[in-house]
């Protein structure tokens, strides 16, 4: 299927051929009919991407300190690395269209294939879009009326926040595509209309769209003039500049006690003294409405009660749509153009040029039916036309193409030169086809399935969210696959009993291999060598300032990360068993008591291990530190010795009275790992024994239980994984 994307380096737009998205849980498959192009967003974010490096940093401050913090962290040179490929990343365009439901995900029960929807989905042939972001669309309202849908909604958020009814005065600043929007849905709820514009053109056409009075520069004196004296009761800015202009405007017209409406972008440097004298309110309105960037609702679907938030994102678009199919909201006259979706980078051109008749650009698509439903499949997937590499190495499938994928383990895997690109997938199917044409894969897909079901794949690498590991996992064993899955193993006990069973099903399964990249970094390596192989028992201690995350990050989410013990502190659990050489027999966990908020504690916790040689290790998780404080220690006593890693950066190791030290540059062993790989498939093994895999997770997993019951627990073969008892 085609998708319009731009290139953030250097601002290029592209019609791309990427294979068509699936439907995930929770999301809606659909068949773009129309999309609209929002002229004045797309236009700015074309005139960022080609700006400088420096320019961009200038626009974007808060990117900058974030590239500051990650020098300190990680260095310059890895830094530099990340940056140049997250500019490289292919971005898409377009945030309002309409077409018809090809399939539904799981968990979606409101939309049926057939229906005619909008959606924020982008310039593409075919969108998978989370079921709170779609609407119905009436059926005698067209499509490429309906695409206007989203950008409505931006529009009756603002007049919402503006708290104007029937009869008020509201004063429109800006009429571009949202406030030629905001004039015609203020004039369907009966309020008096004025708007300006710097553009006569676009003056006139506000009154088409129902305005009373819309002119050049109207001054404050003169919507004074318009309202009695009063000043507006409410003013929507919805102009995009640097100047400080609007706001001031904004100012000067509202009336004493009224509203100002901040919808677009526009300088904030404010004088205090006419708001203060009138007791004037200034709100920012945030895009479609409540649930705009909260993950609990567009992502995993939660919807807001209706009794407790009236108008939420989804309730919003419904409205724009339900006024078009009454015929009180009329967005023909706003159409200025219509190009088919083959000539979109035309469209792009014309509203580059920055022309005022270019308002309302309609991308059209081949007209669907549910017959074509075929040829969705068969677009799942792209060959790339790379010439095969002779030779034996490793075919490979790989299952990820996040920031983790192509900037760490993907880099890793080609460095090897031990496996040959086989296919690449992510759901979107984009990031698949960027990345995949980049590293030189033979084929992309968004369709898992179609590296299980090739027999020409080797081995699979699962580099994808948490979640979906243990399903990797098991489809690996039944094809009879080999599997490095990136950790954890799995969220569950549940998933790892049936890792287990599948395991006991097959003679000789495939190798299995966890991700457990610290054991293979350079200090460990040389750490663990200098302890020797010593059967007295040790003590080990590692500790992580992991530093604080949002608790809405997908990786706090019991149910798809589950929580950072199981998706990062493992990384030190299997640490301690690889430095103890022995594998965990008990667990426990406690974390902080914080009694004054409701934040996540989980995360800032001490777990105690026992090893079945007598060891005892430490970890200690800890997000309640600073990020300029180095992230990780390591510290190994026992036996007349003593051994210390700071950072992976500094080696130091005490024995005889004597101290010696031995820098590193900053590795975590995630190359090493995959070479290690690499050379246990050539011999039908793999780098850590399952034994060893299977207690580290159930370590793992139990200490999560341990924090929430309060007890340890004990870890042997034979435990019931269902219902593990305490010690």
């Amino acid at each position: 299927m085609k998708q319009i994307v731009q290139n953030l380096r250097n601002g290029q737009l592209s019609l791309l051929d990427v294979p068509t998205p699936i439907a995930t849980p929770g999301e809606v498959l659909i068949a773009n009919q129309a999309s609209l192009i929002s002229a004045g967003t797309e236009r700015m974010t074309m005139d960022l991407a080609k700006k400088s490096l420096l320019g961009k940093a200038r626009e974007r401050p808060d990117q900058v300190r974030r590239v500051l913090e990650k020098i300190r962290n990680e260095g310059l040179w890895n830094t530099i690395q990340q940056v140049k490929r997250k500019l490289d990343d292919p971005m898409t365009m377009g945030y309002s269209s309409a077409g018809i439901v090809i399939a539904c995900g799981a968990g979606v029960q409101h939309f049926k294939p057939g229906d005619r929807v909008a959606s924020n989905g982008p310039h593409a042939e075919i969108v998978s879009v989370p079921k709170n972001l779609c609407a119905r669309v009436p059926d005698d309202v067209p499509f490429d009326q309906a695409c206007f849908a989203v950008l409505g909604s931006i529009a009756l958020q603002g007049l919402r926040l503006s708290k104007n009814g029937l009869g008020d005065s509201v004063f429109i600043i800006g009429l571009g595509l949202i406030g030629q929007l905001a004039v015609a849905l203020a004039k369907a709820a009966g309020m008096y209309v004025i708007g300006t514009d710097l553009d006569a053109g676009r003056c006139e056409l506000a009154l088409k769209m129902g305005a009373d009075e819309a002119r050049p520069s109207l001054s404050g004196d003169a919507v004074a003039s318009l309202t009695g004296g009063h000043g507006a009761d409410a003013v929507v800015i919805t102009a995009s500049t640097k100047s400080n202009g609007p706001i001031e405007l904004a100012a000067s017209a509202v009336r004493k006690r009224g509203r100002v409406v901040l919808v677009g972008v526009i300088g904030l440097e404010l004088d205090r003294r006419p708001f203060y004298f009138k007791e004037a309110e200034f709100v920012v309105s945030c895009s479609y409405g409540p649930g705009r960037y909260d993950p609990n609702y567009e992502e995993y679907g939660h919807d807001y009660p209706l009794p407790y938030v009236r108008w939420t994102e989804q309730r919003n678009i419904q409205a724009v749509l339900d006024l078009m199919g009454k015929k009180t909201f009329n967005v023909e006259p706003l159409i200025s153009h219509r190009f088919p979706v083959d000539e979109a980078l035309r469209a792009y051109d014309l509203i580059g040029e920055g022309g005022a008749n270019s308002l309302g650009v309609v991308l059209e698509y081949p007209q669907w039916t549910m017959d074509r439903s075929k040829e969705v499949a068969r677009s799942r997937v792209i060959q790339f036309k790379h010439p095969a590499s002779k030779g034996t190495r490793i075919r490979c499938g790989v299952l990820g193409a996040g920031n983790f994928a192509k900037m760490v383990l993907l880099p890793a895997i080609q460095k090897s030169q031990a496996f040959e690109l086989v296919s690449l997938c992510s759901p979107s199917g984009l990031s698949a086809r960027h990345i995949g044409a980049e590293a030189k894969f033979e084929k992309c897909t968004s369709e898992e399935n179609e590296i299980f079901d090739d027999p020409s794949v080797q081995t699979v690498f699962s580099i994808t969210r948490h979640d979906q590991h243990a399903r990797h996992v098991l489809a690996a064993i039944r094809s009879g696959k080999s599997i490095f899955v990136e950790k954890p193993l799995c969220l569950t006990l549940e998933e790892l009993r049936e890792i287990d069973e599948a395991l006991a099903g097959h003679d000789h399964p495939a190798p299995i291999m966890v991700g457990f990249n610290r054991r293979f970094a350079p200090s460990v390596l040389k750490l663990k060598k200098f302890l020797g192989n010593s059967n007295a028992p040790w003590t080990v201690s590692i500790r992580f300032n992991a530093g604080d995350i949002p608790a809405d990050h997908w990786t706090q989410d019991d149910a798809i990360g589950g929580g950072r013990i199981i998706g990062e502190a493992c990384h030190a659990i299997d640490l301690a068993t690889f430095l103890c050489g022995s594998p965990p027999i008990r667990v426990f966990a406690e974390s902080i008591l914080d009694t004054s908020s409701h934040r996540i504690s989980d995360d800032q916790c001490f777990i105690t291990l026992r090893h079945a040689n007598g060891s005892i290790s430490s970890i200690g998780y800890l997000a309640g530190g600073d990020k300029a404080f180095p992230k990780e220690r390591i510290e190994v006593i026992g036996n007349g010795q003593v051994g210390v890693i700071d950072d992976y950066k500094l080696l130091t190791y005490c024995r005889r009275g004597k101290s010696q030290q031995e820098k590193f540059s900053m590795d975590k062993g995630h190359e090493s790992e995959i070479v290690e790989w690499s050379r246990a498939l050539a011999k039908g093994t793999a780098p850590i024994p399952w034994s060893e895999l299977r207690a580290v997770t159930l370590a793992t997993l139990l200490a999560v239980q341990s924090l929430r019951e309060g007890v340890p627990f004990n870890l042997t073969e034979s435990q019931n994984l269902i219902d593990p008892q305490p010690s």
